[in-house]
């Protein structure tokens, strides 16, 4: 059994700023493994721009190279919204503890989680640094460089915030999308 970091999100799209916390917690020796979880579709959203499929086959794409990091696709297989405690009740059949990574300017929000004070028992966050959010001390906090929204870059597609590893791709379906809407 081994300890593991799962770093679930939209990754509506993939940018630098998912890979440099990926490469943070690749630095932390108490981990055995990271498990990023893309979203079928985020809990708290009412669609998506890119399809879950290829949203899992650019992260499995972009993270090929990691050696500790595997990218699920239990959540996409599910073909719905899950809730976060329903991948940790899943996970805990495999796994001895989760680190649960969140980007600080989730904080807001957790409260609001499906059953959070469940989750908040079952998990350790880890709160990825964001736009100077102070982040609680009873929460483990990671410095990260790199403040990129996906939301942002949906609007405003900017090749030099991408992994490089599928960068044309994720360029080339945000702005025919881009086209389509307008």
């Amino acid at each position: 059994m081994k300890t593991i970091a799962l770093y679930g999100g939209s990754f509506d799209p993939p940018h630098l700023g998912h890979e440099a916390v990926v490469k943070a917690l690749e630095k932390l020796d108490f981990l055995d493994e990271i498990i990023i979880m893309p979203t079928f579709l985020n809990p708290f959203k009412e669609n998506f721009t890119a399809p879950a499929e290829l949203r899992l086959q650019w992260l499995r794409e972009i993270f090929s190279d990691y050696k500790k990091v595997h990218v699920s696709a239990f959540e996409v297989e599910k073909k719905r919204k899950v809730p976060a405690i329903e991948t940790v009740e899943e996970l805990l059949q495999s796994y001895d503890k989760i680190y649960f990574v969140i980007g600080a300017d989730n904080l807001t929000s957790l409260q609001k989680w499906h059953r959070y004070s469940e989750l908040a028992k079952l998990v350790t966050f880890i709160v990825a640094t964001r736009d100077d959010v102070k982040i609680p001390q009873h929460f483990f906090k990671l410095d990260v460089e790199a403040a990129i929204s996906s939301s942002e870059l949906r609007q405003n597609m900017d090749r030099t915030k991408l992994p490089h590893k599928c960068a044309e791709e994720i360029m080339k379906y945000y702005t025919e999308h881009n086209e389509k809407q307008n």
